[in-house]
């Protein structure tokens, strides 16, 4: 990850997070995608499967904060973010959960908040995966 001309992340084998913090969300949330993507098994074992985690094989994590997830197209061209998180409270959770994978045992890279910032990566197969910290809360049953 290249930040005016300067490498600032870097990482070989492992995951590349696009981190979007959301009006709401909480550091609870935080650790939940952590101890998520801390324990995904997609990396594959010997007879192919995806079976192992970052652990498993060695990998490092790349977090980059990307408040544009919550760009909202339905009315218009031009996305809307206001379902993002403020500035001040998508740095603390995004550090927050930055802190939360090394707690994991991970080793992680990150970014500059609110940088432009340049992203190269190798998709090593066409295992792209999308995680809401939503999904851990429970739903009422209506």
């Amino acid at each position: 990850m290249v930040v005016g001309g300067q490498t600032v992340g870097q990482i070989e084998r492992g995951l590349v997070v696009l981190l979007g913090v959301g009006k709401g969300d909480t550091l609870e949330d935080a650790a939940y995608l952590a101890r998520k993507i801390a324990g995904l098994r997609i990396f594959a074992d010997s007879e192919g499967k995806m079976n192992l985690s970052l652990a498993d094989v060695g990998g490092r994590v790349l977090a980059v904060s990307q408040f544009t997830l919550y760009g909202d197209t339905r009315k218009g061209n031009r996305p809307s973010f206001i379902e993002a998180a403020a500035p001040d409270i998508g740095r603390r959770l995004y550090e927050g959960f930055c802190d939360l994978l090394s707690q994991q045992g991970l080793d992680v890279e990150t970014g500059v908040f609110q940088a432009h910032m340049k992203v190269h990566l190798v998709n090593d197969g066409p295992v792209t995966i999308w995680l809401d910290s939503a999904d851990a809360k429970p739903r009422p049953l209506v």
